[in-house]
């Protein structure tokens, strides 16, 4: 329950990296590259799966999925590090926080899910062979990846809320270089036992 002396917080502020020139510099370019690397390899395995008719089958659908996912999730994050480390700036906005931890939770745990459905995919491939064709028409592998992503939206949704219905009176010092919600748990201005609990049980 908010105080009726708590001023509402507007942004907060990154504490990840170094004030020190250099570490800003090495973590431009060492985030950039990891960035870079990433997008490349994704998006070409995005243009061979869509291209090759060969692979349009269930792994290589799910594996499309992972990359879409992979580029989302680093997305999310490394463009606001790096955008802060040019500018020389450690400010996200709240609504700039709540999206983050959104979106990062989001693609995070849609990651899981698809990688828990190809596992499915591994174990009727290898352990009934014959009714592989079958059980992972693509009727099945669309409703799949759906599923996956409706639960990740879900799941995110829920953490997002529970996260943020907390008040953020006494601090707005994230010490991490993004929106975490442990982090966030740890500024709030109240009792987070509960939060914590709710965390789990979600999980």
């Amino acid at each position: 329950m908010m105080t009726s002396n708590c001023t509402a917080v507007t942004e907060f502020l990154l504490l990840g990296f170094s004030d020190a020139l250099g570490l800003h510099i090495l973590h431009l370019a060492t985030f950039l590259t990891i960035y870079r690397a990433a997008l490349i390899g994704n998006l070409l395995v995005i243009m061979l799966i869509a291209v090759d008719s060969h692979l349009h089958t269930p792994m290589y659908f799910f594996l499309l999925n992972l990359s879409i996912l992979d580029i989302g999730s680093i997305s999310v994050i490394v463009p606001k590090s790096t955008a802060n480390a040019i500018l020389n700036t450690r400010l996200i906005s709240y609504s700039g926080c709540v999206t983050q931890v959104f979106l990062f939770l989001f693609f995070i745990t849609a990651d899981l899910f698809v990688l828990t459905v190809m596992a499915y995919d591994r174990y009727i491939a290898i352990c009934k062979p014959l009714h592989y064709a079958t059980v992972m028409n693509r009727r099945a592998c669309l409703l799949m990846a759906a599923a996956a992503w409706s639960a990740a939206l879900l799941n995110s949704a829920l953490h997002t809320g529970n996260t943020f219905r907390l008040p953020f009176c006494h601090s707005n010092i994230v010490n991490q270089f993004f929106c975490e919600i442990p982090r966030l748990l740890r500024i709030s201005g109240s009792e987070v036992f509960t939060s914590e609990i709710q965390i789990i049980i979600f999980g």
